[in-house]
């Protein structure tokens, strides 16, 4: 018999994305564990993009950082910043304390360095206590 893997409960990020949603061409923002599970969305953004997202992100964050080791030739690599360019828009995703992203999704004409700058501002004035993010839980089955 399968039993499905449980994943402890964590609180309702959304609210730190609060001040990032009220800049000029911000359409979406996410705060992602490291695991790839959502901890946090912006209210627009439907429950099944939000996971979408955050599995991509997760392993967009491990895909850089693997990438960035081996140009650096080094076994391990931190990553600052991630960003994609698309027609649709910008993606900027950071560190947002341990185990733990913040993504924001928005327009073509945003001015990236006011979103970076913001993104660093909520994560430090936050601080990692309030961002961090469980590893997986994978406990007994019930």
């Amino acid at each position: 018999m399968n039993t499905p893997t449980r994943r402890r409960v964590t609180e309702d990020k959304s609210w730190v994305l609060a001040p990032l949603l009220e800049l000029p061409h911000v359409t979406h923002a996410a705060v992602i564990s490291g695991d790839g599970f959502i901890e946090g969305a912006s209210p627009g953004l439907r429950r099944e993009a939000a996971e979408g997202v955050a599995a991509m992100m997760s392993a967009l964050q491990g895909a850089g950082r693997a990438v960035t080791a081996a140009f650096a030739e080094q076994e391990d690599a931190t990553l600052r910043q991630t960003v994609i360019e698309s027609e649709e828009g910008w993606v900027f995703a950071i560190p947002a304390g341990r185990n733990t992203c913040l993504a924001v999704f928005a327009a073509p004409e945003v001015n990236m360095g006011i979103v970076a700058h913001h993104m660093q501002v909520q994560v430090n004035t936050l601080g990692t206590k309030a961002m961090n993010s469980p590893a997986r839980d994978l406990g007994s089955p019930a």
